[in-house]
């Protein structure tokens, strides 16, 4: 089973977006009580602070198709340090973001401490976009939209290589959920890594319990349990529009929330992030709000 005890680490970055203002998502999520919300669960918490992230102004932006690169994969490197300890202290690590780049870190981090044992981990991706880019396919330069691309070993070498190491999860262990915005040539990348892709248009047909049960059969398979990293535009815009770039058909309230009580109740959770809630577009800090009921499902919360 993974450790019970929690560490909250913050990672105020902006570096990977198209759009300022996701750097204030972990302070978001902070305003509503979350640590002591998990600490009503029984559980113990410790908020290890933010890592440091410079502001774009402070950065070299550097090549066009790759934007504040080296400033990104600096970052990520310390989250990797502060995650790795965490687990190292029998932790499970909760990361507020902060935009989805910081997520190579986090990912670099549950691998690395996994794999000294012996043992890969599954990844569940939740998502409106793929972020399956690379610098040889982008459109925009922006980092958040090649994460993935970089967990999986693809891409630029100085960030599919934080940690030390490439490759930090096997495709067959990854699934994508919550999928509606693909970029063309992206298609192509996500169809030659495979990856599962789980659509909106197959949630909408087979429904999210049925979705659930085979993502998490397939990234808990010969593996020691999954990472979790939750961008919050994969839910409708109805439910969470404090996002920098929303796309209209995605999970509902109680399709995130249930899939969110699914691995919680699966005992499979390694780490999760909480990423890409940016309060300028939010309204009174209802996507921080949603943000923290879905940490607060995945770490047990009942309804009964």
């Amino acid at each position: 089973m993974p450790p019970r005890d929690i560490a909250i680490i913050g990672v105020p970055i902006d570096l990977g977006a198209n759009r300022r203002g996701v750097d204030m998502g972990p302070s978001a999520l902070r305003v509503t009580n979350v640590t002591e919300r998990i600490r009503a669960l029984g559980l113990d918490v410790e908020d290890r602070g933010d890592v440091h992230v410079p502001l774009p102004e402070e950065c070299e932006a550097g090549e066009k198709n790759l934007k504040y690169a080296s400033a990104i994969r600096s970052v990520c490197e310390r989250l990797y340090e502060k995650s790795l300890a965490a687990f190292e202290d029998g932790r499970l690590p909760i990361v507020l973001g902060g935009d989805h780049s910081l997520a190579m870190g986090s990912i670099a981090a549950t691998s690395r401490f996994h794999r000294d044992r012996g043992k890969k981990i599954g990844l569940i991706w939740f998502d409106a976009h793929g972020d399956m880019n690379t610098p040889d396919s982008t459109d925009s330069g922006n980092v958040h939209g090649m994460p993935l691309a970089h967990v999986l070993g693809l891409g630029d070498d100085g960030l599919a290589s934080i940690g030390g190491f490439r490759g930090k999860v096997d495709p067959s262990h990854c699934v994508l959920v919550g999928i509606r915005d693909l970029d063309v040539r992206e298609k192509e990348q996500i169809q030659k890594s495979g990856v599962r892709v789980v659509t909106m248009k197959e949630i909408d047909r087979r429904g999210v319990a049925s979705i659930m049960e085979e993502t998490l059969e397939a990234v808990s398979r010969g593996t020691a349990g999954v990472h979790v990293s939750f961008d919050i535009d994969a839910c409708d815009p109805s439910v969470a529009p404090g996002v920098g770039t929303p796309k209209k058909g995605g999970l509902s309230y109680r399709e995130a929330h249930l899939s969110m009580e699914m691995i919680h109740d699966s005992g499979r959770l390694l780490a999760l992030d909480m990423v890409e809630i940016n309060p300028i577009f939010d309204d009174r800090n209802r996507t921080a709000e949603f943000g923290s009921e879905l940490v607060l499902s995945a770490l047990g919360k009942q309804i009964f």
